[in-house]
């Protein structure tokens, strides 16, 4: 059924029927799903099981990390959502939850991480912060993405007894308004493992049980115990395509853990994740029409990162790539997702640089993405920024003239926080989804209340 929702809905939506447990705690931009799983509990909602979801509000988000853990060590499917800093307080319980095996998902509305400054918009340096900690990450391009790979991150953690983050862009995908085909309860159910759960709520803490968590073990153990778990990370990234081709089946979408778009001879790819494919893909679209030999990867699994997926839809007329993150990691020789490409294309005869675009919600445009590719036509340079003027350090690509027509109408409305012009919009997304596609996208001021928005409406 099509249904007009945002990002943060979908995915809380989905959430919601896979879940026993979820323990909420508020950070923006992901707000809105611990909102919305508090209204559908009571709405007298159930979930896939037939029960309602047990919904408790912590006092923090290290707390609600906490929650999460002792609710999946006691059998129970369990869910939390955060972003920012509120990730960054469950760290600790995420090692916990990964060592142990235990099948949760955290959702991410990605967020900026304070550092000189607080800022309450979107990049990834949240979601790249906890990427030791042994959770699978899976990357959402859009709101229906959102929506489905929700579901795969939920049964994926099931059969595969690790825990997952499925993540996608704060506010540009949370907030942002598209049209969302949803799916039957009765298709989604038949997809879990069975066996897999089963075996997962055997292992639960209980009165007679022969089970014990949260030992200490000394150097005679520790390092065999952690080597042991390999074979499950290793299994992963088959499990994950497993389910992305039965959602491909019921949805009728492409989904896979790396996706390719672009000429089948491409000699110039960018690699990214996030809601940035999707203009990439506008550009990609536009200039193999003039003959480009040009294409996108796209990431959803970010962790377990695989090689053999990634080969699998690299072209082999591929000479150069850029790899972008949206993220700046200080310090370091490049950026994470830049150094995952560059190990994973060891030895083949390819130009790889990276670069950096989008922090704090920054704007990327279709012709940033155009300079990408100029940049590896011309004279490839690794280390660059886009969307930028960096006249501090040079990195950034000089800027093109560049522009797409799409076939929509479009307008703008302005107003100032709190005066229900959102809303308004919002309202007139709805109205015309029942006939046309829409997409809504708000773009609001940190100041909120009082602060400007702009409501952009196709």
């Amino acid at each position: 059924m099509k249904t007009i929702m945002d990002g943060n809905t979908a995915c809380s939506t989905m959430a919601y029927l896979f879940s026993e447990f979820a323990s909420i705690y508020p950070i923006t931009p992901s707000s809105p799903m611990a909102s919305n799983i508090d209204a559908l509990n009571s709405k007298d909602n159930y979930n896939l099981f037939h029960d309602k979801v047990k919904v408790v509000e912590m006092e923090s988000e290290a707390g609600a990390a906490g929650a999460m853990h002792g609710a999946l060590l006691s059998g129970s499917l369990a869910t939390t959502f955060t972003a920012s800093q509120g990730l960054l307080l469950m760290i600790p319980n995420m090692y916990k939850m990964a060592g142990e095996c235990l099948p949760g998902v955290i959702h991410v509305a990605s967020r900026t991480v304070a550092t000189h400054a607080l800022s309450i918009f979107g990049d990834h340096s949240d979601i790249y912060a906890t990427r030791q900690t042994g959770f699978c990450m899976l990357c959402s391009n859009n709101p229906e993405e959102a929506y489905h790979l929700a579901a795969i991150a939920h049964l994926s953690a099931i059969k595969g007894s690790l825990p997952f983050l499925h993540f996608f862009d704060g506010f540009r995908t949370s907030h942002e308004l598209n049209v969302v085909n949803t799916l039957d309860e009765g298709l989604l159910l038949s997809l879990i493992d069975e066996k897999s759960l089963k075996e997962f709520q055997a292992r639960a803490l209980n009165v007679g049980k022969s089970i014990q968590y949260g030992m200490s073990e000394t150097e005679d153990i520790y390092f065999q115990s952690v080597e042991a778990r390999s074979d499950l990370y290793n299994k992963m990234p088959d499990i994950v395509n497993h389910y992305m081709e039965k959602m491909n089946q019921i949805a009728h979408t492409d989904y896979k853990p790396f996706e390719y778009f672009g000429a089948s001879d491409a000699t110039n790819v960018i690699v990214a994740m996030g809601s940035i494919c999707d203009t990439i893909k506008l550009v990609v679209k536009e200039e193999i029409k003039k003959g480009k030999k040009i294409g996108l990867i796209s990431v959803h699994l970010y962790r377990p990162f695989s090689k053999e997926y990634l080969w699998k839809v690299l072209p082999d007329t591929v000479k150069k790539i850029a790899v972008l993150d949206r993220t700046k990691e200080s310090g370091s020789l490049g950026e994470p997702l830049y150094l995952d490409i560059l190990a994973s294309l060891k030895g083949k005869e390819i130009e790889i640089v990276g670069g950096r675009y989008g922090l704090s919600s920054k704007n990327t445009s279709p012709k940033d993405i155009y300079a990408v590719y100029q940049m590896l036509e011309t004279n490839p340079k690794n280390n660059f920024t886009i969307g930028i003027i960096d006249d501090v350090n040079h990195t950034s690509l000089e800027s093109v003239d560049y522009d797409i027509s799409l076939p929509v109408t479009e307008m703008q409305i302005y107003g100032f926080g709190s005066d229900g012009m959102v809303s308004a919009s919002k309202d007139i997304m709805h109205i015309l989804g029942e006939e046309y596609y829409v997409q809504g996208y708000f773009e609001y001021d940190s100041k909120k209340s009082g602060g400007v928005t702009i409501s952009h409406l196709r």
